[in-house]
C-alpha cells in the first residue's frame, strides 16, 4: 500500500531551476555569485583584501536575473577569496534592510572573522582524493548511533596527540577508532558541526555555546574543531581536515550522523545580529505574523520559514552538500516540526521540504531521523512523520525512565508501584502504537539519555537538577526529568546506595539495547559519566561536558556491560526486528513474540496492568529472512523484591542458555542452560537474557 504523501508531486516551486546553482560556482575566468532575494531592489558583491578583512578590493553590483535572484562574476571570486555582500530594499513591515551591512552568502563553504559579529564568506575549491573510501551503508537493523561532541569526545582521552585534542583529526584517531569498535557501536551522530556562534547573553556570563545550536551558516563546517594548523591555512584547509576525518571513519566502517539545526540561526529575535538571513530577506526567510512579528516556535526567537521556496531549497542544497561533497551518512534534525510547518505555521507531514528530503535522488540511502516536536502549537508529533523517517522516541524514553526509575521512587513511599508492565512492554517491543504497522520499529531511535537532560549516570544519582553554574538561577533545564537519586543527592560513600545505582544504570543500559527498534547510546554514558546533575549543559566547554577517560573499576565494568549487550545483539535477530508481527501470518524479518509472567504462564490482561505484577517473560523468535532463525527471552522484574520465576515451556524450547543479566556487577561469560520448567531466582530490579535451543 502507498501512504497518500508518497502518490504526490514534487512541490515545483520548491525544486525549481531558478533556484539552481546558487552561491559560487568556479570557472576558468573566476567564479560567478548567485543570491537569491525575493524582497530586495538592490545587492553588491564586495571582494576583500586577503588579509586585511576590512579592505574591499572590488565592490561590483549584482544584476537581477529573474525570480528574485542577483547574479555577479568576478575574476577575484578564486579559492580562498574572501567576500560579502549587501543588500537593500524597501522600508515596511518585515523588512529590515540595511543596505550599509556587510552579510554572509547563505551558500558559503568557508568562513572567517576578524571580530565578534563581523563574518567574511570564503570561496572553497573543495577538491579531495577520497580513495577507496566508501559510505557503510549499515542497515537499520544493525545501526547503533553512538551520539556525542567532536570536541568534548577526544579533548581529555591519553592516546590522542595533545595537538589533535577537540578536533575533527582527534576524532579519527586510531585511539577513538578503536574505543567506538571495542564498544561495537556503528555510527557516531555528532552534536552541530556547521558554523556557529555563540549569543551575546552567555559571552557577558563568561559561557559559550558549547553544543552549537545556533547557525551561521548551513554549508561551513566549524572552524574552532580542526586542528590549529588547519585553521591558520584557512577554511579550504578546515573543510579538507573534516573530509579527511569522514573518510578515516568511513574506512573503519563507521558511518558519521550530523545533528543539523535548520529550524533558527544565530541571528536571534527582532533585534538580534543581523549576519545573513535578515539583512538579505527577512521577510522570505523568519516565520512572521502580517505585522511583522516573529513566530518564535523554537524558543530560540526566529523560525526559518521552511513555507517559502528559496528556504526550503536552501536547506535541501544543504542536505545534498554534505551527503555528496562531505559523503555524510546521515541526519539528525534538531527540531523537526518546524522545518514541517506550511504558509499556515501548522505542522503537516506532506510538507514539500519533508517529501523533498525523503525523495530526492541525490539523498538516497541516507539516514533521516526527526526530532519530532518543536515549542509551537501542535509542536508534539512523535510517530507523525511519513515513511523513510526515523525518529526520537520520546515516549519510549519516558516510559523506561518511569518503569526502572520514578515507579521505583514511588514503590518505596507507597509499597507499591504506580502502574504494571504493560506499558513498558509495547516500548520494548517497538512501539507498535506510536509507529505505523509501514513504518515497523525501525522507525522508533529509542534513547533513555541524550545531550539534552541527565547523563545517565546523573539519572540514577539525582532527583532535581542542578543548573545554577548556567547563569539563570536554576531555571533552565528540565523540571521533570523521572530520575531517582536512589537514597542520597548526588555524591555518596554509601555502598548500598551506589551499589543499586549501579544496577540501576545496567538495567536502563540493558533496556535501550534489547529493545526493538534503533538505539541510541549517549556518548560517555557507557561509562557513567557525570555532569554533576546538570541537565543543560550546553553552555560549559569545560571539563564538565568533557569526558574523562580517567575510569574507576566499576565504570570500566559498565562499558564491559555495554559492550556485551551489543554483541548479543549483533548474534540474535530476534532482538531487532525491521517489521512487526502480525497474528496468524509469517512476516519476513519480524519477531514473533509470546509473553510469560513469572510462573511461566501466559500473561493475563490482569497481569498487563496490575501494579504489583511487575515481573515478564518475553520470548521472540525470528522469521528468518537473511539470518537463520533465533529466539530469545528476556526476564524483566521491575520491583525491588527479589522473585522465583520459573522458565516457560513452549514447543520448540530445549535448553535457556544464560547470556547476560544486570544483576551482576562485572558480566561473566555466557554459557549456563537451564531446562524449561526450571526455577531461577531474580534479584529485585534485575533483568536476566537466554538464548532458546
Amino acid at each position: 500500500m502507498v501512504r497518500p504523501e508518497t502518490a504526490l508531486p514534487p512541490h515545483p516551486g520548491l525544486l525549481d531551476r531558478t533556484l539552481d546553482d546558487l552561491g559560487v560556482t568556479l570557472g576558468p575566468d573566476g567564479g560567478t555569485l548567485r543570491v537569491w532575494s525575493g524582497h530586495a531592489d538592490a545587492m553588491q558583491l564586495l571582494v576583500f583584501d586577503d588579509v586585511d578583512l576590512d579592505w574591499a578590493t572590488e565592490t561590483l553590483p549584482m544584476t537581477r536575473v529573474g525570480e528574485g535572484v542577483f547574479e555577479a562574476t568576478s575574476p577575484l571570486l578564486r579559492p580562498g577569496a574572501r567576500y560579502a555582500i549587501r543588500v537593500g530594499g524597501p522600508h515596511g513591515t518585515g523588512n529590515t534592510f540595511n543596505p550599509q551591512s556587510l552579510l554572509v552568502e547563505p551558500y558559503s563553504r568557508g568562513l572567517v572573522s576578524g571580530n565578534y559579529g563581523d563574518w567574511r564568506s570564503v570561496v572553497v575549491d573543495g577538491a579531495f582524493d577520497w580513495g577507496s573510501s566508501v559510505k557503510p551503508r549499515v542497515p537499520m537493523d544493525r545501526t547503533v548511533i553512538y551520539e556525542g561532541h567532536v570536541k568534548g569526545l577526544t579533548k581529555r582521552h591519553p592516546l590522542v596527540p595533545p595537538h589533535l585534542h577537540g578536533t575533527y583529526a582527534g576524532l579519527a584517531h586510531p585511539a577513538m577508532i578503536e574505543h567506538f569498535h571495542s564498544l561495537g557501536i556503528t555510527s557516531l551522530e555528532l552534536l552541530p558541526v556547521h558554523a556557529f556562534a555563540t549569543e551575546p547573553r552567555l559571552l557577558q556570563l563568561g559561557l559559550s555555546n558549547y553544543w552549537g545550536y545556533n547557525s551561521l551558516n548551513f554549508f561551513t563546517p566549524h572552524a574552532d574543531y580542526a586542528t590549529s594548523a588547519s585553521r591558520a591555512e584557512g577554511p579550504e584547509a578546515v573543510l579538507r581536515e573534516f573530509k579527511g576525518m569522514v573518510k578515516l571513519l568511513h574506512e573503519a566502517g563507521l558511518e558519521v550522523i550530523l545533528d543539523v539545526v535548520y529550524n533558527h540561526t544565530a541571528e536571534e529575535s527582532i533585534g538580534g545580529p543581523r549576519t545573513s538571513l535578515r539583512g538579505i530577506d527577512n521577510r522570505s526567510y523568519y516565520r512572521q505574523t502580517a505585522d511583522g512579528v516573529y513566530i518564535d516556535e523554537t524558543g530560540c526567537g526566529n523560525a526559518v520559514n521552511t513555507s517559502t521556496d528559496a528556504a526550503a531549497r536552501l536547506v535541501l542544497d544543504s542536505l545534498r552538500y554534505w551527503a555528496n561533497e562531505v559523503q555524510i551518512d546521515g541526519f539528525r534534525f534538531d527540531l523537526a516540526v518546524t522545518l514541517g510547518r506550511d504558509e499556515n505555521h501548522s505542522f503537516t507531514p506532506d510538507h514539500p521540504l519533508l517529501r523533498a528530503i525523503r525523495d530526492d535522488e541525490q539523498l538516497a540511502g541516507t539516514k533521516l531521523i526527526a526530532e519530532p516536536w518543536d515549542v509551537g502549537m501542535g509542536g508534539w508529533q512523535t510517530g507523525a512523520f511519513g515513511a523513510g523517517w526515523h525518529e526520537w522516541n520520546d515516549r519510549y524514553r519516558d516510559r523506561v525512565r518511569n518503569f526502572w526509575l520514578s515507579d521505583i521512587d514511588y514503590a518505596r513511599r507507597a509499597d507499591t508501584a504506580p502502574v504494571g508492565i504493560g506499558g513498558f512492554a509495547t516500548r520494548l517491543a517497538g512501539s507498535s502504537n506510536t509507529f505505523s504497522e509501514e513504518r515497523g520499529p525501525l522507525a522508533s531511535i529509542n534513547f533513555v539519555t541524550a545531550h539534552d537532560g541527565f547523563t545517565l549516570r546523573d539519572l540514577v544519582s539525582y532527583d532535581v537538577k542542578h543548573n545554577l553554574g548556567n547563569g539563570e538561577q536554576n531555571r533552565d533545564g528540565a523540571d521533570t526529568n523521572r530520575s531517582f537519586n536512589h537514597g542520597a543527592e548526588g555524591r555518596t560513600d554509601d555502598e548500598r546506595v551506589l551499589a543499586t545505582r549501579r544496577r540501576a544504570m545496567r538495567n536502563l543500559m540493558g533496556t535501550l539495547l534489547l529493545s526493538a527498534g534503533v538505539p541510541m547510546i549517549t556518548a560517555g554514558d557507557e561509562m557513567g559519566r557525570t555532569q554533576r546533575g546538570n541537565n543543560n549543559a550546553y553552555c560549559h566547554d569545560s571539563s564538565l561536558t568533557w569526558l574523562s577517560w580517567d575510569l574507576a573499576p566499576w565504570q570500566r565494568d559498565l562499558f564491559a556491560h555495554t559492550r556485551r549487550l551489543l554483541e548479543v545483539r549483533r548474534e540474535n535477530p530476534a532482538l531487532r526486528p525491521r517489521r512487526f508481527a502480525r497474528a496468524g501470518e509469517s512476516i519476513p524479518s519480524a519477531s514473533v513474540m509470546e509473553w510469560f509472567d513469572e510462573h511461566g504462564e501466559t500473561m493475563s490482561s490482569e497481569r498487563w496492568t496490575d501494579p504489583s505484577h511487575r515481573t515478564l517473560q518475553y520470548l521472540a523468535t525470528s522469521t528468518p529472512e537473511e539470518e537463520a532463525l533465533n529466539r530469545i527471552l528476556l526476564v524483566v522484574h521491575g520491583d525491588e523484591r527479589p522473585v522465583e520465576v520459573t522458565l516457560p515451556v513452549v514447543d520448540g524450547a530445549n535448553t535457556y542458555v544464560s547470556l547476560w543479566s544486570s544483576a551482576e556487577e562485572s558480566p561473566t561469560a555466557p554459557g549456563d542452560e537451564y531446562a524449561p520448567g526450571e526455577a531461577i531466582d531474580l534479584e529485585g530490579t534485575s533483568m536476566r537474557l537466554f538464548r532458546v535451543e
